[in-house]
């Protein structure tokens, strides 16, 4: 029978403590650092009164993302530019990032958010995309406080997070650290709205495959953090001072 308890102490179904912290950056239209357990990431939301080439003179706005980590945000010190890796997460954000944003409503202009994990134990792209999603909308806030988009234009969609889930010596677990990830049987990332549509799963049997049980164990594990992750956004921009308005929902 599978032990109830994590190396952590955690539940199965528990998620590590979280915390999100808006206005971290002095100069940045939005910024939010998250704290996942030791994943620590720092995202900074940048508007740029410009769009890809690709785009001018079609009315319609933006968004993008970089990610990176700092040298010592792990036990060894790695180089400071990115490779590959922080490529392939950083479309992953941006993609996920567009999917809440109606480009139109923002206008001919970008919004760039930078992703820096200062500290890393599991979970880095899932907690920029929580963390950027809030750093997105403080930056939209600010755009209308500013009168450069109106007051009532939908730009912005419910809440959305992300959060990994995975198979650890047979039992579903939900928010893996490093040392759980690292001996996952199953190892999925699943990014979702917070009535529960689903954006992306990334998922990979490290071993053996999985079966679709699991599969639906899996995705109700993630959907239920996601709602407690998007519930922590919410408590973070109402803090801020910046609560969603009901075009994003209840």
């Amino acid at each position: 029978m599978p032990n109830p308890l994590r190396p952590d102490g955690r539940r199965p179904d528990e998620l590590r403590p979280a915390e999100i912290i808006t206005g971290f950056q002095k100069h940045a239209e939005g910024s939010a650092l998250i704290k996942c357990g030791d994943t620590w990431v720092l995202c900074a939301a940048s508007v740029e009164e410009r769009v890809p080439p690709f785009l001018e003179g079609r009315g319609k706005g933006w968004v993008t993302a970089e990610y990176g980590m700092l040298p010592r945000a792990t036990h060894t010190r790695s180089p400071r530019q990115g490779g590959g890796r922080s490529q392939e997460i950083q479309r992953l954000i941006g993609r996920a990032l567009r999917g809440a944003v109606n480009t139109t409503a923002l206008g001919p202009r970008t919004i760039a958010i930078d992703c820096d994990v200062l500290q890393a134990d599991g979970g880095t792209r899932t907690a920029s995309i929580t963390g950027a999603w809030v750093a997105l909308a403080l930056a939209i806030a600010g755009l209308k406080k500013r009168g450069l988009v109106a007051p009532t234009a939908r730009v912005l969609g419910e809440p959305l997070a992300a959060v990994s889930v995975g198979i650890v010596d047979g039992d579903p677990r939900l928010d893996l650290p490093y040392a759980e990830d690292s001996q996952a049987e199953v190892d999925m990332n699943v990014v979702m709205a917070e009535a529960g549509k689903i954006i992306e799963i990334q998922g990979t049997a490290e071993g053996a495959p999985f079966s679709r049980k699991d599969l639906d164990l899996l995705l109700d594990l993630a959907t239920r953090g996601i709602q407690k992750l998007c519930h922590l956004q919410r408590q973070a921009l109402e803090k801020a001072g910046a609560a969603l308005p009901l075009e994003c929902g209840s």
